[in-house]
């Protein structure tokens, strides 16, 4: 199966804050990856990220557990 960057976009992650300060950082898609969005999440908060055409990837820093459609996990 062949990827391509559209193959994800949509997709959802579900980021759980075990502690406070858990930083969720979309980071943009194209030949300059730079950071264009920067949520601080606390212990027992969920943030709801979505892979878009600007997005291609969420950097995630602290204590936390991320839900995909692949499966849980803990950081």
């Amino acid at each position: 199966m062949e990827l391509n960057s559209t193959d994800f976009t949509n997709d959802y992650i579900v980021v759980k804050a075990l502690s406070d300060g858990a930083q969720v950082v979309g980071m943009t898609r194209g030949n300059d990856t730079r950071p264009h969005h920067t949520e601080n999440v606390n212990s027992g908060e969920l943030l709801i990220v979505q892979f878009t055409d600007k997005t291609s990837l969420i950097k995630i820093k602290g204590t936390a557990e991320v839900y995909t459609k692949f499966g849980v996990i803990k950081l």
